[in-house]
C-alpha cells in the first residue's frame, strides 16, 4: 500500500470516528506517510519543525494516542525506553525491526519465513493472533567491525 493511500485511509477512518480535522493531527499523519519505518515522537516532532510545520512535542503525543487507539499505527518497543510508531496497514503489510544495542540505529527487515513460521505456530496454539511484531537486538555492522 503506498503512503498517499495509508494517509488517505487514516484520514476516513479519523473522520468516521468523529474526530475533527486537525492541522497538528494531519502534520503528523503526513510525517509518518512520509517515511519507510515510521519514528518516535521526538523525531516526527524534529522532522516536521524541519519542514517548517512547527508542532508542538505535546500534540505530536496526543496525535500518536489516539492513531493509536484507532489501530491507525503501530507502538514498537526498540528498548531502554525508546518507543517508534510506524503505520499500521489495512491490508497487514508489514516489517519488524534490528536494533544496534550500541548506537541506537534501527533498520527494516521483512522474511516471508519468518511469517510462515507465524502463522504456523498460530495453528498450534490457542490464541486468537491478530497482530505482531520482532524486533531483533544485537549491533549493525559498523558497531561490529568498531570492536
Amino acid at each position: 500500500m503506498a503512503a498517499s493511500d495509508w494517509a488517505e485511509h487514516t484520514h476516513r477512518v479519523l473522520e468516521s470516528s468523529g474526530h475533527r480535522a486537525s492541522a497538528p493531527r494531519a502534520a503528523v499523519v503526513a510525517a509518518l506517510a512520509d517515511t519507510s519505518c515510521g519514528g518516535s515522537a521526538r523525531e516526527l516532532a524534529d522532522r516536521l519543525d524541519a519542514d517548517g510545520r512547527r508542532v508542538g512535542l505535546a500534540s505530536v503525543y496526543r496525535a500518536l494516542e489516539l492513531l493509536e487507539e484507532l489501530r491507525l499505527v503501530q507502538r514498537v518497543d526498540v528498548g531502554e525506553g525508546a518507543v517508534r510508531y510506524e503505520p499500521s496497514l489495512p491490508d497487514g503489510e508489514h516489517h519488524h525491526h534490528l536494533v544496534c544495542q550500541s548506537c541506537g540505529h534501527v533498520s527494516a527487515f521483512e522474511d516471508p519465513g519468518l511469517e510462515r513460521a507465524i502463522q504456523r505456530l498460530a495453528g498450534r496454539v490457542e490464541f486468537a493472533i491478530d497482530a505482531h511484531d520482532v524486533t531483533l537486538r544485537g549491533e549493525c555492522p559498523a558497531c561490529h567491525a568498531a570492536h
